[in-house]
């Protein structure tokens, strides 16, 4: 099987943690580039639905640096079990897949 060489990935936060979350891997070159964005979040937890306002990061980065960027948020993250999910890049602009690399070398 061949892996995608970019990856986008998602990731929820608290409010007043998501931007701190975004610089950190941004300074530890994780990831090229994270979109910050408002969401209302609906989901189990400990046997009963929660509503929660938080924000979704979308991040940006190479499928070889999904592990520590995975490990970091772990370490980061105040939620006991982070949402951490990976999608596969199939294609993209060039240039805009070049810079992804060149940032996270």
């Amino acid at each position: 099987m061949v892996l995608p060489e970019y990856v986008v990935v998602f990731c929820t936060a608290p409010a007043g943690e998501a931007e701190d979350l975004a610089r950190a891997l941004l300074d530890a070159r994780l990831v090229a580039c994270v979109n910050v964005t408002g969401v209302q979040s609906l989901y189990w937890w400990e046997g009963a639905v929660q509503n929660e306002a938080e924000r979704l990061l979308v991040m940006k980065t190479q499928h070889r640096l999904l592990d520590p960027l995975i490990e970091r948020i772990r370490d980061l993250h105040s939620y006991e079990t982070p949402e951490v999910i990976a999608i596969p890049i199939v294609g993209g602009y060039a240039p805009y897949l070049d810079w992804v690399r060149e940032e996270t070398a």
